[in-house]
């Protein structure tokens, strides 16, 4: 009973944060309190359209996703609670980062939305990357503008305003066109040190597309940017009614920057300080490292982005992860159906996980790619699901599940190796999250091995990014303790939240390289496959 009536006096008070991230499969709202934790949620799943030959979600179905997740938020609250939802604290904003929105000067939508999703900027990729000296992804907002311009499509010339989803939004609800800067490090590159668009790189590409003779510069079309901390404006009356369809919540509530869906995962999982990272393995997987200072060279296997504060941050993206695994559990499930001893599939994935970590160190000549799609990291334009293995080797079910565990990190390992081994990026501690962390040690003893670095799995790692920019909120309204976010999250927010660490042992860590140097030396096997396998 303490508890509710604490949670009921965070409301009526306003001492309560709102965040709402846009993901590619579900819009999330989440409420917290005085305490961090969640005291409501709502959730909205929705899906991208194929159209014209692009991945896109139209308007109506962001806002229609939004307003679903709140109202079932505040559903949730009155169940709860008794309680209509009138007065928020502060609120935040997230969403999938790079892609595509444009807008005239009208504040019409030019083209459908093209989300980072969207491949065809290949050109644009390899051009603006040998100009800027700087790794510019297919899915960036600049690689799209460019690559619209390359393709003389009309619409550039009355481009007023280029901004992300989750800057869409928050534009709409309060007027400012901003954007927080890690959100902004999927646009176009940022200087680390003023915290703004690089200068050097503005100026060339305004001169690489000079001669089209734009009425606008780089400069003037993108977001302002701001870090975490301060306010980004306010909700308007107009604002608050798009949100809520009850009329219910106040005007004139603080937002704080809209972010990206990687900043927020970094808040969530407490990884903003230097030589701290976090890594999401799902059906992709990336890891996430804070630099000390800028790589000596430019790789296209890393994404240079920002955290919320600014903090320069290494990222390995790789399109391939859990979705082989998936694959053969469910064909073991068939086999127990068969077998008359049916199992559900979290048993089954904790049993044959479990088994995994019995198998030989380097699986004894075993060798997998689980590639359902293609791979940049390893050059792969197609997807070829392919397991290989000499007559001689140790093939048993152990061996076999950890095999595909490491090959589920393969591609990601040979860009982790560039970090680790060329550029000598120090790594004190990693965050794991998502499906392959479920089952207890197994995932995070993986991982360990290929970052030969400690990997924590944390309580509340399951909260994820809608969490995250309700903490972001919850920073600004509470930025007068003058804390950096960092000692921000350590002090108040993950004081006393508990987290299982696990470091691979050196042995580990050795049987992993003997396998990656075998998964490097077989790829043309894999290519063989995507040439010639239908």
């Amino acid at each position: 009973m303490e508890k509710k009536n604490t949670i009921i006096a965070d409301i009526e008070a306003g001492r309560t944060s709102l965040g709402i991230e846009l993901g590619s499969t579900r819009i999330k709202a989440i409420l917290i309190g005085s305490d961090y934790s969640v005291i409501g949620a709502g959730s909205y799943d929705w899906e991208n359209q194929f159209e014209a030959g692009n991945w896109t979600y139209s308007l109506d179905m962001i806002w229609q996703g939004v307003q679903a997740s709140y109202q079932n938020m505040v559903k949730e609250l009155q169940e709860s609670y008794g309680i209509a939802l009138k007065k928020i604290g502060s609120i935040g904003f997230s969403g999938m980062m790079h892609g595509y929105l444009a807008f005239d000067k009208n504040d019409e939508l030019l083209v459908p939305f093209r989300t980072w999703r969207n491949s065809g900027t290949e050109a644009a990729e390899e051009e603006l990357t040998a100009l800027f000296q700087h790794n510019i992804p297919q899915r960036w907002s600049i690689a799209h503008l460019y690559q619209a311009i390359l393709n003389q499509e009309d619409h550039v010339s009355e481009i007023n305003f280029l901004t992300t989803l989750s800057g869409y939004v928050h534009w709409k609800l309060t007027g400012e066109k901003v954007i927080g800067i890690g959100d902004a490090s999927g646009m176009f590159p940022i200087d680390p040190l003023n915290k703004e668009y690089d200068a050097k790189m503005i100026q060339q590409f305004n001169q690489l597309v000079s001669k089209y003779t734009y009425q606008w510069q780089i400069e003037d079309i993108l977001p302002e940017i701001l870090t975490a901390g301060h306010e980004a404006g306010k909700l308007t009356k107009a604002g608050a009614n798009l949100l809520d369809l009850s009329g219910n919540l106040q005007a004139g509530i603080p937002l704080c920057p809209p972010e990206g869906d990687a900043g927020t995962g970094m808040v969530a999982t407490n990884s903003v300080a230097v030589h701290t990272g976090n890594i999401s393995a799902g059906t992709s997987v990336f890891a996430m490292i804070v630099l000390e200072k800028a790589l000596k060279q430019v790789h296209s296997e890393i994404d240079l982005v920002t955290t919320p504060t600014g903090s320069l941050v290494a990222m390995v993206h790789a399109n391939n992860c859990s979705s082989e695994i998936n694959a053969w559990v469910k064909l073991f499930k068939e086999f127990a159906q068969l077998s008359g001893n049916s199992m559900q599939t979290e048993q089954l994935f904790e049993l044959l996980f479990s088994v995994a970590l019995e198998g030989d160190l380097d699986v004894d000549g075993l060798l997998s790619y689980g590639y359902y799609s293609g791979e940049n990291i390893t050059g792969m334009n197609a997807g070829r699901p392919l397991f290989v293995r000499t007559p001689e080797s140790h093939f048993n079910l152990a061996n076999f599940m950890r095999l595909h565990l490491y090959s589920a990190f393969g591609a990601l390992k040979i860009g982790m190796d560039i970090l680790l081994k060329e550029e000598h990026v120090q790594i004190d501690q990693v965050v794991g999250h998502g499906g392959l962390f479920k089952t207890k040690e197994v995932g995070q003893r993986i991982v360990s091995s290929v970052m030969n670095a400690p990997v924590s799995v944390m309580e509340t790692a399951g909260e994820g990014g809608a969490w995250g920019i309700a903490l972001l909120a919850s920073f600004m309204r509470e930025k007068s303790t003058d804390k950096p976010l960092a000692d921000y999250l350590n002090e108040n927010v993950f004081i006393k939240n508990q987290a299982t660490t696990v470091m691979a042992d050196e042995k580990d860590v050795q049987g992993y390289e003997v396998f990656i140097k075998r998964y490097k030396q077989g790829l043309p096997i894999e290519q063989a496959a995507v040439d010639h396998l239908v």
